[in-house]
Parts: C-alpha cells; structure tokens; sequence
C-alpha cells in the first residue's frame, strides 16, 4: 500500500513525533537524549529551524518546530538518520531504529498550538517520580520555559508561545503553568483541537501559518560558491577538487551554506564537490557547524551572505 504524501507548508508550524521499533528503546539512558539534543542543535545551525518545545521519552519523541522555509522530511531525516547510526555503533546492532517514517502534523492555529505544547509538556508526568511535577523531567522543554533551568544549548525560543499569554513574561509563565500541570483528560476536554485522533497523528492539511517572516531557500548554487571562495580567498574552481588539501574549512562552510539556502540535497552536493561520499558530505557539514559555533570569523556568514545576495 503506497504512502501517504507528507502534508507540507512552506512557512507552517509542525508537531513532530518519532518513536522506536517495538523490541528496542529509543533511549537507554540520558547520554542517548543528550546526543539527540546535540542533533537537534547541529542541524538547526545547518537548516535555520525554531524549536517552540520539545519532549524526548525512552521510546518516543515530540517535537513543535517552525521549519523557517525549510523542507520538514529533510531536516528529520538528517537528525534521525545521524542519531540512529550513533545507537548502533554505541550499542553494536544493525537495522533500523525507528518505526517507519516520523509522523507530523500542522499546526492549525495559536489555540492548537497552546494546547500542544502542554500535551507536550504534560508527557513526562507518565513516568514515576514526575506524575505531579512534569517540570523537573530533565528532557523536556517545560522546565525552560518556567526558568527552572537555563538551555545550554540555546535550542528553544520560549517566547512566542508565552507571549501568547501576555507581554509580562513573569506573569505569562505562571499562567502557562497553571494551563500545563492540568490534567491530559482535563486539558483535552478544555481544549477540544487536541483530540485522540492528534495523539494518533491523523494528517491533515489546514492554512495556519505563523507569521513569522520565513527564510528563502532558493539561492544560486554559483552565487554561494564563489561566496565562499572569496571569503577564502581562493579560485572557486578549487573548491569542485576531490582530493585538494588545505581546503576543509572552505568546504564545510559551502556545504553548510548549500544546506541551508539553496534546498538541495545531499546527492546533488555530492557531485559539487567532486563526487565524494554522502558520509563525507556529513562530515563536511558538521566542520561548517563547527566554524560558526566556535570561530567568530565566520559566525555571522549565513547573515553576511543574505545581506550580500538579497
């Protein structure tokens, strides 16, 4: 029986979820959650996407993400694909982790959207130990956004949900809360677009758009690599070079800018850089994000190449 096509919107909200065959859990332990986290930052570098919140369990995720013109399939596919090589090189297995494809779902409208994220939010309190205080679950959004702990890994934007609630951030957060610690049968019952059939990830296309001003993602492949070799200072026919040493750096920045602006995908970068492996175009992927983390050389090169195409 053929898929079902993926409902997409260029500038929607989506609400994600992946979960593990049945015979394995998702995560053993809290390094695994840890890594998944380090994912979800690495790529978000690369794609340019805004977590509203999240929830990672043993067996199962949840995501609220605003793909910022970028395409949903390939962002978790990166993120999954990358997260379930690391658990079976870590745990020494073969085949596949997750069970079939992740489910997504628009977001209608700031009403659903509310009520997602304290469905979202409320996940933890299944487990023991956390049944009336979902906030201390360490990996969940919810705890940031009541400024129990800070988010080290700079990964949530907080504010436009809470802001829903009013402009006085402290009073916002408190009625968040309040709307959160409810009860699921409560919550569903008060706030009738999350129903069973969300829990169940029935897709459905709707029109609710964010808002938000989205990021273009079509820009020219030449523009952005002699971008890059002027930056480096080098002759763009250098960069196409399979085997040229000393270019690394230039590459990585390349192939983080193609990711992130021209909505290509990763065979396409393959034969940019001279036919070279989709492992290495990872591999390059991650230097870029590296560079732009660590290096204030090229930190702002995503903004600085906007600005100088636009």
């Amino acid at each position: 029986m053929p898929r079902i096509a993926r409902q997409k919107q260029e500038g929607a909200i989506y609400h994600v979820m992946a979960r593990s065959i049945s015979e394995v859990l998702l995560f053993k332990n809290n390094e695994d959650k840890r890594q998944y986290l380090l994912l979800l930052k690495e790529y978000q570098k690369v794609f340019g996407f805004i977590i509203y919140a999240y929830c990672i369990m043993d067996n199962h995720l949840h995501l609220i993400i605003f793909c910022n013109g970028a395409d949903i399939s390939k962002i978790m596919h990166c993120i999954n694909f990358k997260y379930a090589r690391y658990y079976n090189l870590t745990y020494k297995r073969h085949g596949h982790l997750f069970q079939d494809r992740f489910k997504s779902k628009i977001v209608t409208d700031d009403r659903y959207l509310i009520a997602l994220s304290a469905y979202i939010h409320n996940n933890p309190s299944d487990i023991h130990g956390y049944e009336n205080n979902p906030q201390n679950y360490y990996f969940s959004s919810f705890g940031i956004y009541l400024n129990l702990r800070t988010d080290d890994l700079n990964l949530v934007d907080i504010k436009f949900i809470l802001k829903m609630f009013g402009e006085n951030i402290n009073e916002s957060t408190k009625r968040y809360f309040k709307l959160v610690v409810k009860s699921q049968n409560s919550l569903l019952s008060e706030l009738p677009n999350i129903s069973q059939q969300e829990i169940e990830f029935c897709n459905e296309k709707c029109d609710y758009i964010s808002g938000k001003k989205i990021l273009v993602r079509n820009f020219n492949i030449d523009d952005v690599i002699q971008y890059v070799a002027d930056k480096f200072n080098i002759s763009k026919e250098l960069i196409h070079l399979k085997f040229k040493k000393g270019l690394v750096s230039a590459r990585g920045i390349l192939v983080l800018l193609l990711r992130n602006l021209c909505n290509i995908g990763c065979s396409k970068i393959c034969s940019i850089l001279g036919n070279i492996t989709i492992s290495r175009v990872s591999k390059l992927s991650s230097i870029g994000v590296d560079l732009i983390s660590n290096d204030t050389i090229y930190r702002g090169i995503i903004k600085d190449f906007i600005s100088s195409y636009s």
